[in-house]
């Protein structure tokens, strides 16, 4: 799934972090791609973050389910700098049922979206805040 929003790249990672904070969600990983392909390959490339986010009540449930689960974990989102604007894409929390083939997963799976999806760019704090431009799948 994919939105796009007004802010650049850095503002965007910044908001996107704190709206899924505020839903539960802490930031493991993040991964500054442009930086890396830099600093490895001597390769420019657009403004390009991958966040590792997880809602550790959720995780907790899913691993009690399927201990394999973890190969999904955590949620990914990428904020990269778009044409017209910054994208911010997360991968559709279903994709904990389909991959494993476990129904007993949906339930979670159905939180996690309802927590995430679409909020990147709103803040339960301010729901009249800045609405994603465009929801693609």
């Amino acid at each position: 799934m994919s939105t796009r929003a007004a802010a650049d790249p850095d503002e965007a990672v910044a908001k996107v972090k704190q709206t899924f904070k505020a839903h539960g969600f802490g930031t493991l990983t993040e991964i500054d791609v442009r930086a890396t392909l830099r600093d490895k390959l001597d390769e420019e490339v657009e403004d390009y973050v991958i966040l590792g986010v997880c809602n550790p009540q959720l995780a907790h449930q899913a691993l009690g389910i399927d201990r394999s689960i973890g190969l999904l974990l955590p949620c990914t989102v990428v904020v990269r700098a778009g044409q017209g604007g910054t994208v911010v894409e997360a991968l559709d929390a279903n994709v904990m049922v389909n991959v494993p083939g476990n129904e007993a997963l949906r339930p979670i799976a159905d939180e996690a979206a309802a927590r995430s999806t679409p909020r990147w760019t709103r803040s339960p704090a301010d729901p009249s805040g800045p609405q994603p431009l465009k929801q693609e799948e």
